[in-house]
């Protein structure tokens, strides 16, 4: 069996550690191949580095773009790859445009698509996460649900139910597998900062960095928080504040660069909170025991939510405010969810070592 995972920004190398380090154990024949849509070194390769990956055997260097440039660029190449490679199932992980990409390419060619991270909804269509969700879900014949709720969103959508297999969150299993790795980090004392006397923020989003009054009632809410913030800021979202002229480094914020897997792994489970509009970051806090605020309208963790762990606030600064005020007076513990523990990528080996993905019926469109 021949294996083939595209990968292409951040979240995805996270999820696909672990994976990569299972199929080697099984001696499976893999191939990791990553698009380049996040291409800086603070935005790909510390991550590789941080993560143990392997460098990948093809970096497509697709770049930054429009999201139907940067996809359809995507899609040329990776076809090259796949035709070349010939490889049985291709597997794509997350959300991102690399993981759509790679499935329309994929099912085009009438190659099986494995899709780690699948059944996740927000039910908000304006989200381009959300568009690559349901598409990539739609077309995957191997659909691997990080949760239960997962599962009854894919089953309410009408997939084929032999199709799913709910394995558990990857990414949990992949900051337990670092976690010891991630308390050697010095970043806390780099910033000159203290355990538990800090908030983290961290936002990208294009309907929060893109639109000016957005960004600016987030940054508004950052610098009356009632700790120190610091903010990786990403490099959409600092290019953004210095169009708007909102990038002030004051006492209240500690603007920084992105950081890399084991430092921001670090920064996050020492914080009293995090304010974010990242899913992965809502799942890293629940695990780490750090209430979190969502700088969104809605979410597709709901776990999180759930669990007493994750607040949604959308963008009001007196709503983002009095949310920080009772997260930070919260002394409750989060309860886990089922199968986020670290056996989700040898759940998902098992799956396709079977060879279960070529389902009877399945024809191309």
């Amino acid at each position: 069996m021949k294996i083939v995972s595209v990968v292409g920004a951040r979240p995805n190398f996270v999820k696909i550690a672990p994976l990569v380090q299972q199929f080697t154990e099984r001696g499976i024949n893999h191939m990791l191949v990553h698009t380049g849509q996040h291409y800086d070194y603070d935005m790909s390769k510390v991550f590789f580095s941080d993560l143990n990956l392997p460098k990948p055997d093809k970096n497509l260097g697709v770049g930054s773009g429009t999201h139907a440039v940067q996809t359809g660029r995507m899609m040329a190449e990776l076809e090259k790859v796949f035709l070349e490679e010939n490889p049985d199932l291709i597997v794509v992980v997350g959300d991102v445009n690399s993981t759509l990409a790679a499935a329309i390419a994929s099912v085009k060619l009438g190659k099986p698509v494995a899709h780690v991270e699948a059944g996740y909804r927000s039910f908000d269509m304006r989200m381009p996460e959300e568009v690559n969700r349901v598409l990539v879900d739609r077309i995957s014949q191997l659909l691997f649900a990080p949760t239960e709720n997962a599962v009854l969103n894919l089953m309410n959508e009408g997939m084929k139910r032999e199709s799913i297999h709910f394995v558990g969150n990857i990414m949990i299993e992949a900051l337990l597998s670092h976690r010891e790795r991630a308390e050697e980090s010095r970043i806390l004392e780099n910033l000159g900062i203290k355990e538990r006397e800090y908030c983290v923020a961290t936002i990208h989003r294009p309907q929060n960095v893109e639109d000016k009054k957005n960004l600016k009632s987030i940054m508004e809410a950052l610098y009356d928080a009632p700790f120190p913030v610091v903010f990786p800021a990403h490099p959409r979202t600092k290019e953004a504040m210095n169009r708007y002229n909102l990038l002030i480094n004051g006492d209240n914020v500690i603007v920084i660069k992105p950081l890399g897997y084991l430092d921001f792994m670090k920064l996050l489970s020492c914080a009293v909170c995090v304010m974010t509009d990242s899913g992965g970051v809502q799942e890293e806090a629940l695990a780490l025991q750090v209430p979190c605020l969502t700088l969104r309208e809605t979410t597709e963790r709901v776990e999180t939510l759930k669990a007493g762990a994750n607040t949604l606030c959308g963008l009001d600064i007196q709503r983002i405010k009095t949310c920080l005020s009772e997260a930070l007076e919260s002394t409750r513990e989060f309860e886990i969810p089922l199968f986020w523990d670290d056996r989700v990528s040898k759940r998902i080996a098992d799956v396709i070592e079977r060879g279960e993905f070529a389902i009877p019926g399945y024809s191309m469109i």
